[in-house]
């Protein structure tokens, strides 16, 4: 045994040894601690659990059997087991049926569709388009003579987009172009 092992008690000196023969011989002194703590609380609850079959059998005292009982309600409780080798096959080939999507080859390493990605731009600005330089002003007398049937002319129609925001779109991460101080 290591220096300072004389004076460790022997569950520790047990976990020390079970470490060992895994072949285990470099780890923080707190682990033997912890399997320490966890061998405690998994006796426990196993005679905890061994007690409570006793009592339901009307014994006076565990035996044997009410431990075996309890290990192996944990065992079957706590553990499970996988699933036979057929039915894996069998879930393998029926997911292998579907094809995987056909990948865009480009160049570099390939990504994920632009929507699923941090990249993607994420917020929109509404930036205002600049207004003609002239207004143009309408008078009572102007909104009169204009006759409700007739087409307005086409210059109007070409100004009205041009009052709508223009939205802008900026990735994340994105480099601004510096702008040069005049």
């Amino acid at each position: 045994m290591a220096d300072g092992d004389e004076d460790m008690p022997r569950d520790a000196k047990i976990v020390k040894t079970l470490l060992k023969s895994m072949g285990v011989d470099d780890y923080e002194p707190q682990v033997v601690h912890q399997f320490l703590e966890l061998w405690y609380r998994y006796v426990v609850d196993v005679l905890t659990d061994a007690q409570v079959y006793s009592e339901h059998a009307g014994k006076a005292a565990i035996d044997c059997d009410d431990v075996k009982l309890a290990i192996q309600s944990k065992v079957n409780f706590s553990f499970s087991q996988p699933p036979p080798r057929e039915v894996l096959l069998e879930l393998a080939r029926n997911r292998n049926k579907i094809p995987l999507p056909r990948s865009i080859a480009g160049s570099g390493i390939p990504l994920p569709p632009e929507q699923d990605t941090l990249i993607s731009p994420n917020y929109q600005l509404a930036i205002p388009r600049k207004r003609p330089s002239q207004p143009v002003e309408e008078t009572e007398e102007d909104e009169e003579s204009v006759d409700p049937n007739s087409n307005p002319p086409q210059e109007q129609k070409i100004e009205l987009p041009q009052d709508a925001p223009q939205r802008v779109s900026f990735p994340l991460g994105a480099k601004r172009p510096r702008q040069s101080s005049q």
